[in-house]
């Protein structure tokens, strides 16, 4: 058996091989009944070349268990989220390795209502027990196809009126990921609500060898395919998903980036325009712009730290209608408090038709009003040292000092979040203000200093 080293906080991750293979699979799917106790539970893949032989190996586990596995076959992830509370199943289970290395793939899991199993409500047994499955097959399990995109499909629209919308063109970019069936599906049902966008696909055919690259839009290196075949249709804008579409990026009309904090306070805008007083659920990298427009929209802004399962929770406890992250994941009360990739697509686009002016000029005042550096990575020997002299450099000129993810301090005319992967020696780092770009660029400039003069020579 191979070592337990694919088991993260939050999911089953990693190289083909090395970490993760179709005996480990196997193994997963047999502990996955055992601690969940799932009668039945769906399953589904990515267009991985990897993914068919995993999703078998895992589906005979959950055989063996006496499951009911219900087969999606080739998916998006929201769409085992979505088939996991739509069939009443006691779980789900995704094979996947989303916007990982060609070479990489994965499990995702939850259990009944798609609610989220991480490394505290289950996953740490899962590992624990992998090692001993062994034992003769139960009774009862079997595998049924099931196909439930026309019901997903339907939720998926049902977010959005119909009524009064301008006619718009819009470019999508799925990567050669798995979205483009479930986007044609979506679409098809647009246009018999007789919503009048019309759509240019862009590397639309799912292919596991990804012959245009990994898809993963958050890159910058992998953001000019989507600008220019945005300004060669000449959209009003485009989006662009990772390879199991449940991130979903945006792009302006002139192919320029829309950064993940401007794009959850536009969903956030969309949300209290039709529920006042709605609770909004943020992560703490950046805030003042989501909490400002959430403010003059009349709804409540909760930060919540970071990572999926804590942002579901803190829907869940304070039942906010929508949850975003900076980084693309963006979670909707109506889908089961789970993240979508398709969700944000139609919203946005019904917030542009009905806003009668184009998308850049959407997110011109709040990025103006409130500029941010987006997140800058380092890579470094010692993040330790980095942190530790970051905090000798600026703690005590804090106004105001956050811990709820990494450390976050309000400087008065800016802020600053500066937090460790817990997966990598890597810094993550966060700086905004309100109405001078400038001072954003002077202190990355001068932080990213600090960090320099930190580290071993």
């Amino acid at each position: 058996m191979l070592p337990l080293t694919a088991f993260k906080s939050y999911d089953v991750r990693g190289k083909l091989g090395v970490d993760l293979d179709a005996d480990m699979a196997y193994r997963i799917g047999r502990a996955y009944v055992r601690v969940i106790g799932a009668a039945r539970v769906v399953t589904g893949r990515d267009i991985r070349s990897s993914s068919a032989a995993l999703q078998e190996a895992l589906n005979r586990g959950l055989v063996d268990e006496g499951a009911e596995v219900l087969d999606l076959g080739l998916c998006g992830t929201e769409e085992v989220y979505f088939a996991t509370d739509h069939l009443g199943a006691g779980g789900g289970m995704m094979v996947t390795a989303s916007h990982n290395p060609i070479d990489y793939n994965g499990i995702k899991l939850v259990r009944e209502g798609a609610r989220p199993i991480s490394g505290g409500t289950g996953l740490n047994d899962i590992r624990d027990l992998v090692g001993a499955v062994a034992g003769p097959a139960k009774a009862g399990g079997r595998v049924t196809p099931v196909d439930t995109r026309a019901a997903f499909v339907a939720r998926v629209a049902a977010f959005i009126d119909p009524q009064g919308l301008r006619p718009l063109h819009i470019l999508v970019n799925a990567g050669n990921g798995i979205a483009g069936p479930t986007f044609d599906a979506l679409a098809d049902r647009l246009a018999a609500m007789g919503v009048p966008f019309r759509f240019t696909r862009h590397h639309h055919q799912a292919d596991g060898l990804f012959p245009n690259g990994i898809p993963n839009p958050l890159l910058p290196e992998n953001r000019p395919a989507t600008a220019e075949a945005v300004r060669a249709a000449r959209a009003d804008f485009g989006a662009a998903w990772d390879g199991d579409f449940d991130r979903c990026f945006f792009f302006d009309e002139a192919g320029a980036f829309i950064d993940g904090e401007y794009v959850v306070a536009l969903l956030a805008r969309a949300f209290i325009a039709k529920e006042r007083g709605a609770r909004i659920v943020h992560d703490p990298r950046v805030i003042w712009n989501t909490q400002a427009v959430v403010a003059q929209g009349g709804g409540v802004a909760v930060v919540s730290q970071t990572g999926h399962a804590h942002l579901k929770a803190k829907m869940r406890e304070v039942d906010a209608v929508y949850g975003g992250e900076m980084s693309a994941h963006h979670y909707f009360r109506n889908f089961m408090y789970c993240d979508s990739g398709m969700i944000p697509l139609v919203l946005v686009a019904e917030l542009v038709a009905r806003a009668g002016k184009p998308l850049s000029a959407l997110v011109a005042d709040m990025k103006a009003a409130f500029p941010s550096s987006g997140e800058i990575n380092f890579h470094l020997a010692d993040t330790a040292a980095a942190v530790a002299a970051f905090e000798a450099r600026y703690l005590r000129e804090a106004l105001a000092v956050d811990q709820l993810d990494g450390l976050s301090l309000d400087m008065g005319g800016w802020r600053v979040n500066l937090r460790r992967s817990n997966t990598e020696p890597v810094l993550r780092l966060n700086v905004e203000a309100r109405g001078d770009a400038a001072l954003v660029a002077a202190k990355v400039a001068e932080i990213s200093a600090v960090i320099a003069a930190s580290q071993p020579r």
